[in-house]
């Protein structure tokens, strides 16, 4: 999954710190440093906080799951609290949650 950095000017910045390491010139610690600054970050999503990202871009959890690449048990599931998002589906929606689900369409 290609990462999704919160500007182009940070994106930009990134890069070039990603450069001067592989030359030598900055210790990695550093672009690990950078990339909790630059990357979007990701936090847990409460049941209530999934079902309102939902309802605020006014589609029916099928048509969720769908733009998600995810079956419709899933969503419901997060919406109950039975299971909890992690890892990559984590991040897809938080990032739903900052730019819309438009953004994944």
């Amino acid at each position: 999954m290609k990462k999704r950095f919160r500007s182009k000017q940070l994106e930009a910045a990134h890069s070039l710190a990603t450069d001067l390491v592989s030359v030598g010139m900055l210790p990695k610690k550093t672009i690990r440093d950078l990339d909790e600054l630059c990357l979007t970050p990701v936090k847990p999503l409460t049941p209530r906080q999934i079902a309102n990202i939902r309802k605020r871009e006014r589609v029916s959890q099928s048509v969720f799951a769908r733009h998600l690449g995810l079956s419709i048990n899933v969503i419901s599931q997060w919406e109950r609290g039975e299971k909890k998002p992690s890892g990559a589906s984590l991040k897809l929606l938080t990032l739903v949650d900052k730019k819309g689900l438009d953004w994944v369409a």
